[in-house]
């Protein structure tokens, strides 16, 4: 009877931990659409390698940190650019700026200054950034290599952020929706110009 009972607790703790672990991944899962996925990507192969599995040394944490700054980089960075298609055929990429698209190599007939930077996409770099934040810092691996303690300290917290930052973000997002079809995002075949989406 006991064991019966002890068998019971221990299935009641493993699902448990299993929910948590599908609410968080859930979670990420809902996150990671807001990326550049190549972006994430990277992340997610290069990840547990550097941080050796959560298992880390001096030399893995800097690797890693490294690692977390060119990614959060990349998030932020591709916000700002853009494709068009030229007048030979081909899509074209470039960052936006104050006056258009930049570099405007081959461009044709094509009018670059639809493409000038707007305040959609500070807010929507920032975002990103913080949606990146959110999925690298709470990713066990980084958690048990940087801040081991609070896996075990702070599970609600680990639970309940993702959904929260995706709300918020997915909120901004709609308010200022992502016009640029840029480098590490889906191409929109039905628009290419910032005027259209």
């Amino acid at each position: 009877m006991a064991n019966t009972n002890s068998l019971i607790q221990s299935k009641d703790n493993s699902n448990s931990k299993k929910s948590m672990k599908d609410r968080t991944f859930s979670g990420f899962g809902n996150l990671i659409k807001l990326l550049p996925t190549g972006t994430v990507f990277i992340f997610q192969f290069l990840n547990p390698v550097l941080t050796n599995n959560g298992h880390c040394h001096t030399m893995n944490k800097y690797l890693s940190g490294i690692l977390i700054g060119l990614c959060g980089f990349s998030c932020a960075f591709s916000s700002f650019t853009d494709s068009f298609v030229g007048s030979d055929g081909l899509t074209h990429y470039g960052v936006a700026t104050m006056k258009g698209l930049w570099p405007a190599t081959n461009a044709g007939s094509s009018n670059l200054s639809r493409y000038k930077l707007q305040f959609g996409d500070f807010v929507h770099s920032f975002f990103t950034l913080i949606v990146f934040a959110a999925l690298c810092l709470l990713d066990s691996n980084t958690v048990e290599c940087f801040y081991p303690s609070f896996e075990s300290n702070e599970k609600t917290l680990l639970m309940v952020l993702p959904p929260v930052i995706g709300a918020i973000s997915g909120t901004v997002f709609m308010l200022f929706p992502n016009k640029r079809h840029g480098i590490g995002y889906p191409s929109s075949s039905g628009s290419t110009t910032p005027e259209d989406s």
